[in-house]
């Protein structure tokens, strides 16, 4: 849809805003269906969650401005970090607008690549960066250690990557982070690891050692709680001061905060579940292996597959069963992304492709 013509009177947004392409999730319309399109944890949370919030929650928690010391002590304990060693954010997006606002200025270069998560690009966009890109090779979609060493110079003032990759699926080890960080001295270096749990690749035990590192995690994935919208930005505590001011002081509410510390005591549930995301991806791989489609080996809770001519087609038809999964043709041809489940969900995928794809 073309943007509203601005009535007579109206002041134009920055020209940064009036050049940027709109960003719009297709979330509607999502209940009742097989949930393979936004990489959630396709179960739920923990019972304990609910348990928790339904056992605890008063008026009068509702009533008072959220505080989050109790919360922070609970959340440093399971990522073993201190609480002047992180901050919490509004989810992963706000971690990474926290990140841009703190350290960019207008013009500044940020180096992203491509195919990413959109949001880095976004608010890159949104602060007036210079945006720098590096491609992940197609089809393979390694990553391209050698062209992103290569493409930081010293005007580059941000690197964000995320480990593993979405939508590729495809991570890259701690040598190659240090290696990025050797050569990008000069620069803020955020890894984004909200899909840590299904690769167990991270840079956090490195934060204090690397003062120029930063590392974020969210509860919208292994966890279950994407409604809640939380997230933690973690650096060196010298850079959470600073990162502090950036964000509203209330923009993480209470209920986030609550069951957040529920979900990090079930420590089983998430093991549990990632065991079975785990042993569902290697079937969904296999499955694909049997009817011929390519695919991306993958290090998260996804699967990027090739279709070709056919990607729309089985976007489309998949949805005709009640099954949701994430057409990426517009930045990988050909491509469509799905959300690995528990193997039940996986199975029901697979029977449903199939009568598609040999049709």
């Amino acid at each position: 849809m073309p943007p509203l013509k601005l009535p007579k009177g109206a002041i134009k947004p920055r020209p940064a805003v009036l050049a940027m392409a709109p960003y719009s999730p297709p979330t509607g319309g999502r209940a009742d269906k097989l949930r393979l399109d936004f990489n959630e944890n396709t179960v739920g949370c923990s019972p304990k969650v609910i348990d928790f919030l339904t056992a605890t929650l008063s008026a009068s928690d509702l009533a008072v401005y959220p505080e989050h010391t109790a919360a922070k002590e609970a959340i440093a304990r399971y990522f073993r970090v201190s609480p002047d060693q992180f901050v919490f954010t509004n989810g992963t997006d706000e971690a990474i607008q926290v990140f841009i606002n703190t350290y960019i200025d207008d013009g500044q270069e940020v180096l992203v690549l491509k195919p990413a998560y959109a949001m880095y690009r976004f608010y890159a966009e949104v602060a007036g960066a210079k945006i720098a890109e590096v491609a992940y090779p197609q089809p393979s979609m390694e990553f391209p250690l050698q062209q992103v060493l290569d493409r930081i110079t010293p005007q580059t003032r941000a690197v964000i990557l995320s480990n593993p990759n979405n939508p590729t699926g495809t991570g890259f080890s701690l040598l190659a982070i240090e290696r990025i960080l050797a050569r990008a001295k000069k620069a803020v270096v955020m890894v984004d690891e909200a899909y840590y749990e299904f690769s167990g690749v991270t840079a956090l035990t490195e934060i204090e050692r690397v003062p120029h590192l930063y590392v974020c995690r969210t509860f919208s994935k292994v966890f279950g709680m994407a409604g809640m919208r939380l997230g933690c930005l973690f650096s060196h505590p010298a850079n959470i001061q600073y990162l502090h001011k950036a964000p509203s002081p209330y923009s993480v509410n209470s209920l986030a905060v609550m069951a957040a510390q529920a979900a990090v005591a079930d420590t089983s549930y998430v093991e549990n579940y990632v065991a079975e995301v785990l042993a569902a991806r290697e079937l969904l791989c296999v499955g694909f292996e049997k009817l011929g489609i390519a695919y991306v080996p993958s290090s998260a809770n996804f699967v990027l597959g090739h279709f070709g001519k056919r990607a729309l087609e089985v976007r489309d038809r998949l949805r005709g069963q009640a099954i949701l999964v994430r057409d990426r043709s517009y930045e990988a041809p050909g491509c469509v992304r799905i959300t690995v489940g528990t193997r039940a969900q996986t199975r029901r995928l697979l029977a449903a492709l199939e009568e598609i794809w040999n049709s």
